[in-house]
């Protein structure tokens, strides 16, 4: 059984894994290396090292930074495919920070790495366009299969190819473009997607669970409120007509026939 050093991801605590660990830990992920470069921002050098232990081992590149400003540092050199981001991280703090990567790279995904009681500042994440969050002390297993399972949806291209509606919605899975009134709406990978899972299945009752398994890649961790977020999100930048319907207890579908 792989023992979980969740205990390294707590505030303060420097550590650092015991060899016997990491042995079990390389033994467990040996099997899904997939390969990616990680950008890693944590202002704590234990959690920094911890997440590099956990990626080093599934295949992936590392690079740290500790601060705000040496995260957009780096993101400024590119060939990052995705950013595990602290929100509490000193010199520009992990909002700002993933507001300026989302609006100078918005294909790059975004992780949040965020204090099991801080959900105001996790919906304000998501809200601006970040992909997923985990709460601290977090596993390596649900970690490592949160990357994967956001860079599998990022690369894998899947999903419908021909034009899509949503009342009064276009959307163009192959330029990923989306159009209201003939008017080109910016939207979020994630908004985007979200909403054409809905047009492409209309009248389709989901749970709240099945989205998080059709659009973010698997069923549970993240929670129903992220969902929430961006049906809200939807709302907000398309219009309150939004034809996407809430189903009380279960989830939402699309209704063509408008609100």
């Amino acid at each position: 059984m792989l023992y979980q050093l969740s205990y390294l991801a707590r505030p303060g605590n420097d550590r650092g894994p015991l060899r016997g660990d990491a042995t079990r830990i390389r033994r467990y992920h040996r099997t899904v290396a997939t390969g990616g470069h990680i950008l890693v921002v944590d202002d704590e050098r234990s959690i920094r090292r911890l997440l590099r232990m956990y990626l080093d081992e599934a295949g992936y590149t590392v690079t740290e930074a500790a601060d705000g400003a040496e995260a957009l540092a780096k993101m400024r050199s590119g060939g990052i495919d995705l950013v595990l981001l602290d929100l509490m991280i000193p010199e520009v703090d992990g909002l700002e920070v993933a507001r300026r990567i989302r609006a100078d790279q918005p294909a790059v995904p975004i992780i949040m790495l965020t204090a099991r009681e801080d959900e105001a500042s996790r919906v304000t994440g998501l809200e601006m366009g970040a992909d997923d969050y985990v709460t601290k002390p977090f596993s390596g297993r649900e970690l490592v299969a949160r990357v994967r399972a956001v860079l599998r949806r990022v690369q894998g291209g899947e999903g419908p190819s021909g034009p899509l509606r949503a009342g009064p919605v276009e959307l163009d899975p192959v330029s990923r473009t989306c159009r209201r009134d003939g008017q080109e709406v910016e939207l979020t990978r994630l908004e985007f997607d979200l909403l054409a899972e809905l047009a492409a299945h209309p009248n389709v009752v989901f749970t709240r669970e099945r989205l998080l398994e059709r659009v973010w890649g698997y069923q549970s961790g993240v929670g129903g409120k992220t969902v929430d977020v961006h049906v809200a999100n939807l709302r907000r930048k398309l219009g309150k007509d939004l034809p996407i319907v809430a189903v009380r207890g279960v989830g939402y579908r699309l209704d063509p026939a408008g609100p």
